[in-house]
């Protein structure tokens, strides 16, 4: 596999990661950098573990996990995003605030929007498989798929920070919203292909 192909995966694999940084940024406006880089480099350890555990797999393992793939990720997506927007209408005394540094609520992001990696890294094992440089490429592809995603998350947890210092309150709400919608998308995805 070639360079500009391996880069072109990485990104449409990071766009699910960098919408979930947009509504963190949003909901955490004060964020400093080196929070956003856990956040980041959670999303991003996943994003390229994932393709690795899959490439593991192989194919054996396709047949009983893609049919499934999509309403894992819609369902952790949409009740995590249910529950911002939940919270977002307590009064601020009563309110349990969404925090994505939260462990649990890292992993669950994390997990949710790499899942569809654990598939491009089972139906990766393909091609790997016939090149005499397997690991070379493996390594190379989890470099780049994090890498990328890493990028990407900070970029778009800067944009949410951004935006959420403009319009204040409610951001809670915006966040859980868009969490839905890329579960929503997730879903839409596969069911219609």
């Amino acid at each position: 596999m070639d360079f500009l192909n391996l880069f072109l995966i990485a990104f449409s694999l990071s766009m699910d990661s960098f919408a979930v940084s947009v509504s963190s940024g949003l909901i955490m406006p004060s964020i400093r950098f080196n929070k956003a880089v856990i956040i980041a480099f959670s999303l991003a350890f996943f994003q390229g573990l994932m393709p690795l555990i899959g490439w593991g797999l192989g194919m054996s393992l396709q047949y009983y996990i893609k049919p499934v793939d999509h309403w894992i990720a819609f369902i952790l997506l949409v009740v995590l995003g249910a529950k911002m927007v939940s919270e977002s209408f307590k009064d601020s005394d009563k309110r349990e605030k969404y925090n994505p540094l939260e462990p649990g609520v890292l992993l669950t992001m994390s997990v949710a929007t790499s899942i569809d990696a654990l598939i491009v890294g089972m139906s990766l094992s393909f091609i790997t498989s016939l090149q005499s440089n397997v690991w070379l490429t493996i390594i190379l592809g989890i470099l780049v798929v994090s890498g990328v995603t890493f990028i990407m998350s900070m970029l778009g947890i800067l944009f949410g920070k951004k935006v959420g210092n403009r319009f204040g309150q409610r951001m809670e709400m915006v966040g859980g919203i868009i969490l839905i919608l890329i579960g929503v998308r997730i879903l839409a995805e596969h069911l219609l292909v």
